[in-house]
């Protein structure tokens, strides 16, 4: 049977809690979920995904990569709404270089990095269709 039929959610540590719900509900917009003790929170995402924060200062922050990403359909528009809230995204020179927005186009699809208050990475990618 193997994982394939089962559902996956991301799970990211964070040092403070009070400032992680700050960022996430107040830039982010999402609606949270008190999980089972003070220290946790559920963030629900589309298609029955989620985000899931949990308190471990000794391991916020410490991913040296992505650790979770939105697929959107206008990352342009994402974005923007996203710098208006008052996210800053990562801008990069080589070897993905940003625009000053911090979009890479990479030629099949567009995305975009910004990082919580402890540096989690986290991305927006648009897919461009096929033909």
């Amino acid at each position: 049977m193997g994982l394939s039929s089962h559902t996956v959610s991301a799970q990211v540590a964070v040092s403070d809690t009070a400032i992680a719900r700050e960022f996430y509900e107040g830039k982010l917009r999402l609606p949270g979920t008190a999980g089972p003790n003070e220290a946790t929170w559920m963030y629900r995402c589309g298609a029955g995904t989620s985000l899931y924060v949990y308190t471990s200062p000794a391991h916020a922050g410490r991913a040296t990569a992505t650790v979770a990403r939105w697929d959107v359909d206008d990352l342009e528009q994402v974005v923007d709404e996203l710098i208006t809230a008052g996210v800053t995204f990562e801008q990069y020179p080589q070897p993905v270089k940003t625009d000053a927005r911090g979009i890479h186009d990479s030629g099949y699809g567009k995305v975009a990095w910004f990082r919580d208050p402890d540096g989690n990475t986290f991305a927006l990618e648009q897919i461009s269709p096929t033909e």
